[in-house]
């Protein structure tokens, strides 16, 4: 097969008319403020181009997509397209479909081919539509691409998913994105060969009818329909990445077109696509013990912070970190990132957005065994920042609450105020309107350790009691609703998630104990850490349904006969996608795990609600170190955070060892892979 090249001399630049505000139309009845633009491209399979191809240039936003121009390929694959762009339309997503000319006929199964622009094509821009530009679609888009090829979705999710196509593959070149071709990605994870194996699972259709039949019997919806196209095929992967995964697999294996791909002994478990995200350049933001990360409503991610940074896990005098983190939607680094100086110190699993856009964060007082800071005088207090980053706290001390002792899960409920747990106060402090001079403080709810808080349809709060085993429900004014709640699966509970419908999730751990009064890694895997390093025998997820003050309740995951079902392992974070979908993480067997939410229709046939979706091991990455947290955005992006690296602790409780800084140094993100989710978050999980 002979390579194709686009030609230097076709490139024909887009010509962006920013200037024509500036010109006196009140003279003109038939003035025109479009912008003419262009963009030159080639179709191509693998290195082959694909002469003839129908091309046709879609816009896409909140309504229905439109048409903007078409032409045809010519012999080489290559093609132009002019067409108008209108002042001041940030918003609107170009993307284009290549479709083979024979599409419809008797018997063809009907190829498309597809690579999205983003929001404004760039002047000059060329581009390259070929399998991997498709998958990248596919995937980054799966939750904004509807049937016969139409895009539609609402702002930033729509946009942010358009943007984030370019992170798996350069639409002006056709080859791996830069973000999925290099550390912490490249050939330190599978993700980039499982993305390549996906490319030539297209491409062994695109070039040869005959192995069209497997992907479009086993491609399927949901529901278990046949997509209509190759496109859609894709996004079918992306959507249910777990059915049919063996004969997927095995037609993937049938091309090589791309390099590196899946070798034959490797098969995936499921057709997730997992990214390690860190910021931009080498060492990103210089992540360190990543605990939990909250949304604000461009999509951009604020990330609590464990420690300071360093590569090396025995390191010495590693404090607690002073530096909020923040990623763009596609996990750059937006200006001044980090952003300190607000007070932080030692960060944990505290991090919430507010309707204004500050985000908060709790000052744990998390620190390596070697480091000499008073870690008690710096672990009353939370910080704030404005959306810029600007420090909105005192530089020193954060802004400190009474009775507040080592905050842990924070949450901001539907009025804007803000809840801190405090897990040594055995506490929880509400800020009204997030103002600290009204900051009441709740200590007569029998908490013994309480580590996180989510607020159901009512506004009511429900805690999560580590040391006591119980839920603790409280109304708006702080006053507990009903008895504690407990059950068998709601053991050493960390995490806690409601859903649309005002139920509440609870992820019971099992074993795990938050270090607090102390901030000594050591102590959370003690009681969690045997013989073989993970001992996790009574791991679960739990449903509490509520009708007033009556609950129901219901365990998911555990099981006497055994350590393992649904794939849980030490489960601690738990989120809820639009579709009301249950998503943990586990701090132990590098597995994202997701179960069937109380909305049925949204999972599987014969799926019921606790089901696992997919097979019981979840969505296993290598990707993933041991996880705490696990969110959603607003693009279906489901987001971890790799809070300690893996082998930390194979010598905890059986000898003298210590952990100086066990902080692992990425957020992890499964792209397109939960229904989007409004942020910033407040109450409930809502569709955008």
């Amino acid at each position: 097969m002979k390579a194709h090249f686009l030609r230097p001399g076709k490139l024909l630049p887009i010509l962006l008319v920013a200037a024509l505000g500036a010109c006196d139309n009140s003279t003109s009845t038939d003035y025109d403020p479009a912008a003419h633009a262009s963009v030159n491209g080639s179709v191509q399979s693998g290195t082959t181009p694909l002469a003839a191809y129908e091309i046709n240039l879609y816009r896409a936003g909140s309504g229905l997509q439109e048409l903007v121009a078409s032409t045809s390929a010519d012999d080489d694959g290559g093609f132009n397209l002019s067409f108008t762009i209108q002042p001041g339309d940030t918003q609107s997503v170009y993307y284009l479909v290549a479709e083979d000319p024979v599409n419809g006929t008797a018997g063809h199964y009907d190829v498309s081919l597809a690579a999205a622009l983003g929001t404004a094509p760039q002047a000059g821009m060329a581009v390259v539509i070929n399998e991997r530009t498709t998958v990248a679609i596919a995937y980054a888009m799966a939750q904004f691409l509807h049937d016969d090829v139409q895009v539609a979705g609402t702002y930033p999710g729509l946009q942010n998913a358009a943007a984030t196509t370019q992170n798996l593959a350069d639409r002006q070149t056709g080859q791996v994105g830069e973000v999925l071709a290099n550390e912490p990605n490249g050939l330190d994870t599978s993700t980039l060969r499982t993305f390549n194996s996906l490319a030539n699972m297209l491409a062994a259709c695109v070039q040869a009818q005959a192995a069209c039949e497997a992907l479009f019997t086993n491609a399927l919806t949901l529901g278990g329909g046949a997509p209509a196209n190759t496109l859609e095929a894709m996004r079918n992967v992306a959507r249910n990445p777990w059915q049919n995964v063996g004969a997927l697999f095995a037609l993937a294996q049938t091309a090589a077109d791309y390099a590196p791909h899946l070798a034959a002994s490797a098969q995936p478990v499921a057709w997730t696509l997992a990214v390690r995200y860190i910021g931009d350049g080498p060492l990103g933001q210089q992540l360190d013990g990543p605990g939990n990360v909250a949304f604000d409503a461009e999509g951009n991610a604020w990330i609590a912070n464990n420690y300071e940074f360093s590569l090396d896990p025995a390191a010495q005098g590693i404090c607690g970190g002073r530096q909020v983190m923040k990623l763009t939607p596609t996990g750059g680094t937006p200006p001044g990132a980090p952003y300190g100086n607000g007070g932080l110190y030692g960060a944990g699993f505290g991090v919430a957005v507010d309707a204004q856009g500050n985000a908060w964060v709790g000052n744990f007082g998390f620190q390596g065994a070697s480091c000499q800071n008073d870690f008690l005088a710096l672990s009353h207090s939370v910080s704030k920042f404005a959306p810029d980053g600007e420090a909105l706290s005192d530089r020193e001390t954060g802004i400190v609450l009474e009775g507040l002792s080592m905050p842990q899960g924070m949450n901001v409920d539907q009025q804007d105020n803000l809840w801190v747990v405090g897990c040594t106060s055995n506490s929880v402090v509400k800020l009204p309107g997030g103002d600290p001079q009204l900051a009441q403080n709740f200590d007569d709810l029998g908490l013994q350790k309480p580590f996180d808080i989510a607020f159901d349809s009512r506004g009511h709060g429900w805690i999560t009691s580590n040391a006591t085993g119980t839920v603790v429900e409280v109304d708006n004014d702080g006053k507990q609703v009903g008895e504690a709640v407990s059950g068998p699966g709601i053991v050493r509970p960390m995490g806690i998630a409601s859903d649309s419908q005002g139920n509440i999730w609870v992820s019971g751990s099992g074993v795990l104990d938050p270090p607090c009064p102390t901030p000594n890694p050591d102590d959370i895997l003690i009681r969690a850490v045997g013989e073989n390093g993970e001992l996790n025998d009574s791991a679960a997820v739990t449903l509490i349904r509520t009708e007033g003050e009556a609950r129901t309740v219901s365990t998911f995951g555990r099981t006497l006969a055994g350590p393992e079902r649904h794939g849980l392992r030490l489960p601690w974070g738990i989120a809820i996608d639009g579709n009301d979908n249950v998503f943990i993480a586990n701090f132990a067997g590098q597995r994202l795990m997701a179960l069937c939410g109380v909305r049925e229709e949204f999972c599987p046939p014969g799926t019921a609600t606790g089901d696992a979706l997919g097979s019981d091991d979840g969505f296993p990455s290598d990707a993933l170190t041991r996880n705490t947290a696990v969110q959603i955005d607003s693009s279906g992006n489901v987001w971890l955070t790799n809070n300690w690296i893996i082998d930390a602790f194979s010598n905890i409780g059986r000898d003298d060892s210590h952990q100086n800084n066990p902080g692992a140094h990425a957020m992890v993100v499964y792209i397109g892979l939960a229904a989007p989710v409004k942020t910033p978050m407040a109450g409930p999980p809502r569709r955008p």
